[in-house]
């Protein structure tokens, strides 16, 4: 058994900036907490360092339950990636604060939990990262100690902890009838388990996963949250737990059961409910910030198509992870917009476009990516997605993906068609929120048009 710590060495960093910051946090005065903000990016950006150089070694395993191979390597960059832009988003919020430093140490800590989420192969650790990356957002998202946060915090809170429940009595019957909780264990024990208990364990399991997720029918909790909680935590919560839901679900799924189970038409059918029932709730929204909610459910509706091709084809695993990225970065990019626009309803994004350029074309880059528009990154991870249902012999559900992207095509015009119109109201964008808009635009971009050399290397 591999027992080196190193190998652990970007989850240690977020874990050391957490603790300095939170220490830091203790001793520092107020107008001098921005300080906890700095070392928490630093513990990111050297996480993204030491992650990038782990991602060219060989495939290992960590203490028995921690895999280092490619979706674990994505899913640190993209967690990571997409928390430092949260938490620059974030530091304009909540400078100031009472509670400035422990806002910036809830976000690195749930991101930690996220990373395990995705990295593990054990149910034990699985339950411990759920746990992680949840019990923090909670706080989080009633941070603002107002009306609609401490509603947003209640619900989220309450649904987590129902699922989670189901979700620990799935880790239980799993155990009991796979007799082991590490997934080449349990991949062999629930081979020869009543058909029966695998399924109550599975579908309890899920429950707190498709939670993590935000797809159906863990999704109640997205609008509410998305719109009551601070803009910076709204996209941290559609985006980041997300990633590690996703990457868990699809390892679940390929290393944990044995061939030939209902797996695949179980997701298949979540996924086409998830992404039918988004796109449906999104059509009439005239908040933005319940328009993206509804679109992270979408989006996760697409995002399950890959994790139900799970061993059924080798275009699953590519799909998944580069359409675990191109999300992240396009969901980042369009709350960013909203955070330094500082406007909630659709019409007061009429004359963006002339006001501020830049913040506008950031906007239309990331919403055409949603819909799947070339060259964005999303693109490219709807053709993988695609092909994964095609390759995997569910032609129906890859009709159903393609009818709900073109249906989606109609609310994301909703918002893009104001920006061009004549206004005589003239904002002033905030500047930090700005940049990470224009960056997560251009990133989404390159993933795009780079996608040839990211697929192929």
């Amino acid at each position: 058994m591999n027992e080196n710590p190193a190998d652990l060495a970007p989850e240690l960093c977020v874990l050391i900036a957490a603790v300095l910051g939170l220490v830091n946090g203790l001793f520092l005065p107020r107008e001098r907490q921005w300080r906890v903000a700095v070392i928490c990016a630093a513990g990111l950006v050297a996480g993204l360092a030491v992650a990038g150089v782990a991602a060219t070694r060989a495939d290992l395993m960590v203490f028995d339950a921690f895999a280092v191979d490619p979706i674990t390597h994505v899913t640190r960059i993209a967690v990571l990636g997409a928390t430092l832009g949260v938490l620059a988003l974030a530091a304009g919020q909540v400078r100031g604060h009472p509670r400035e430093s422990e806002h910036y140490v809830l976000i690195l800590l749930s991101a930690l939990g996220t990373i395990v989420l995705g990295a593990t192969s054990d149910l034990l650790v699985l339950v411990a990262a759920y746990l992680l990356a949840s019990i923090p957002a909670y706080a989080l998202a009633g941070f603002g100690k107002d009306a609609p946060g401490t509603e947003a915090a209640l619900k989220y809170y309450l649904m987590g902890a129902l699922l989670g429940v189901f979700m620990l009595a799935g880790v239980t019957l799993l155990f009991g009838v796979g007799r082991g909780t590490a997934y080449p264990a349990l991949r062999a024990g629930l081979a020869d388990a009543p058909s029966a208990a695998v399924a109550a364990g599975v579908v309890a399991l899920l429950a707190g996963l498709l939670f993590k997720a935000g797809a159906v029918p863990g999704h109640f909790w997205v609008p509410d949250v998305t719109e009551g909680s601070p803009p910076a935590i709204a996209a941290f919560v559609t985006t980041v737990p997300k990633i590690g839901a996703f990457t868990a679900l699809y390892r679940f799924g390929a290393e944990a059961l044995p061939p030939g189970t209902f797996w695949p038409a179980l997701v298949a059918v979540i996924a086409a409910a998830t992404m039918t029932l988004g796109n449906l709730a999104a059509f009439g929204q005239d908040n933005v910030r319940r328009l993206l909610a509804y679109s992270t459910v979408s989006q996760a509706g697409y995002l399950l198509v890959p994790v139900a091709m799970a061993g059924r084809t080798d275009l699953a695993e590519p799909a998944l992870l580069y359409y675990v990225a191109a999300y992240a970065v396009t969901n980042v990019g369009a709350f960013a917009v909203v955070l330094a626009h500082g406007r909630d309803d659709l019409a007061g994004y009429a004359g963006l476009m002339r006001g501020s350029p830049l913040l506008g074309l950031s906007l239309v880059v990331c919403l055409l990516g949603f819909i799947g528009t070339p060259p964005t990154a999303v693109f490219v991870g709807k053709v993988l997605m695609f092909g994964a249902a095609l390759d995997g012999d569910y032609v129906w559900l890859a009709v159903v993906a393609a009818v709900n992207s073109v249906a989606s095509v109609f609310y994301y015009l909703r918002w893009i068609v104001p920006l061009f119109r004549r206004s005589d109201e003239r904002s002033r964008p905030a500047r930090g929120a700005s940049a990470v808009a224009v960056v997560a635009a251009l990133f989404s971009l390159a993933l795009g048009i780079g996608s040839g050399l990211a697929l192929t290397s």
